[in-house]
């Protein structure tokens, strides 16, 4: 009777999440926030509380984390270490500007310095996924910002190699010395994995081939189960031993294995979103509403700043500048796997509504600022006179010599 209550959930789970993906792709926006909010529905203090299938559920989940953050497969490690090198000055003003709004937020709100930590990780990293199907939408993938914005983004997946041993050791209450060494571990194996990557990829990658999608499937999945299982238990962090082994396989076998995972992870990563709502009470999540949204509203910002910098240092025309800030509004997924380390950890009981909240409300305004930044900040700049001063009605405004760089 169990089994059958479980398929009946589980069943029924899958079945809303393909509705609500294809409502969202109806529309032409991202099903996260659909999924959030079928998991709050279905979650402490929602309409219909599930019962039989969530530990079902959470096994999923933890699969949904590790294939969401399988990111390496989408670059080479060569790719890493040349914007590494090229670059990361526009990832230190992306972590400085983006992170330090979450942890000062946390500070002021009481809930100590491991809550700063991971919020500032929630305000920090930008939604890989929403941004490149934007871009997409938008028709921009060949624009001379475009490179820019994807830059940012593959210096704070690198980055998330060493942030989150940080923050699994913390959320675990490790001491100083454990979390020490448990940063050592990660940063060593990180280095070796790219070092080999460099120098031998080709070798990895040709152990791994097989003409057979079937056999391709089971041995990289496996792989990557088995990496992400070794390296959690070494609190080094699942995502970052899925990372590892995705920058390890180059060429053929790396698109090969991106496509045959692609809906694996879409539908596992789907499931994640579901299982984090079920575990955020909807009724905490009023009292942390203004505070998301202010903080939602600093960090548009403070994206948006991020992205015009990287621009400008890469020779991009003014326009270019505030499409690619525009662009990197937009928090999701790794935003939530984060939020979710603390949640599971019962750090603060207030971080997972917030979270929810603030994600929630950046997932629909990113591709709206994605869209429209850049078309009202030329209008704002139209109106204004020379030096600053707004022109008059009905006067024309001086126009000012711009390089057509990134049009």
């Amino acid at each position: 009777m169990h089994s059958a209550v479980l398929l009946i959930e589980f069943g029924s789970i899958i079945l809303g999440l393909g509705l609500l993906g294809r409502f969202a792709a109806r529309f032409r926006f991202s099903p996260i926030p659909l999924y959030l909010l079928a998991g709050l529905a279905f979650g402490e203090g929602g309409l219909l509380p599930l019962g039989a299938s969530e530990e079902f559920v959470a096994t999923g989940a933890e699969i949904g984390v590790i294939l969401l953050l399988m990111l390496g497969l989408e670059y080479t490690a060569s790719d890493l270490v040349s914007n590494l090198k090229a670059h990361y000055p526009s990832g230190l003003v992306d972590c400085a500007l983006n992170a330090l709004p979450g942890a000062v937020a946390a500070l002021l709100l009481g809930w100590g310095p491991v809550a700063a930590v991971v919020l500032a990780g929630v305000t920090w990293i930008s939604s890989s996924g929403v941004i490149a199907k934007v871009l997409g939408d938008l028709g921009r993938v060949g624009n001379r910002e475009t490179p820019v914005i994807l830059s940012v983004l593959v210096l704070e997946d690198l980055a998330m190699a060493v942030y989150l041993p940080i923050v699994t050791a913390l959320v675990a209450g490790v001491g100083l010395a454990a979390g020490s060494v448990t940063l050592a571990i990660a940063l060593g194996v990180a280095g070796l994995v790219l070092f080999a990557a460099v120098r031998y990829g080709r070798v990895i990658s040709r152990f791994v081939s097989s003409d057979d999608p079937e056999k391709l499937l089971l041995v990289v999945l496996g792989r990557t189960i088995l990496v992400a299982g070794v390296a959690q238990q070494l609190q080094v962090s699942a995502a970052v031993g899925a990372f590892l082994v995705g920058i390890a396989l180059s060429g053929e076998v790396a698109e090969g294995a991106h496509t045959l995972l692609s809906p694996l992870r879409d539908l596992f990563a789907a499931v994640f979103f579901v299982f984090f709502g079920l575990h955020t009470d909807t009724a905490s999540t009023p009292p942390v509403l203004l505070p998301a949204l202010a903080l939602a509203v600093v960090t548009a910002a403070t994206k948006i700043a991020t992205g015009y910098w990287a621009a400008r240092r890469a020779g991009i025309s003014v326009k270019g500048r505030w499409r690619a800030g525009g662009a990197l509004v937009a928090r999701g997924e790794f935003s939530i796997v984060i939020a979710g380390l603390a949640v599971t950890a019962g750090i603060e009981p207030s971080l997972g509504p917030l979270a929810t909240a603030y994600v929630l409300i950046l997932v629909v305004v990113g591709p709206l600022t994605a869209r429209d930044t850049e078309p009202l900040a030329t209008r704002w700049t139209r109106r204004r006179g020379p030096r600053g001063t707004v022109a008059a009605a009905g006067q024309p405004v001086e126009a000012r010599p711009q390089t057509p760089v990134g049009d």
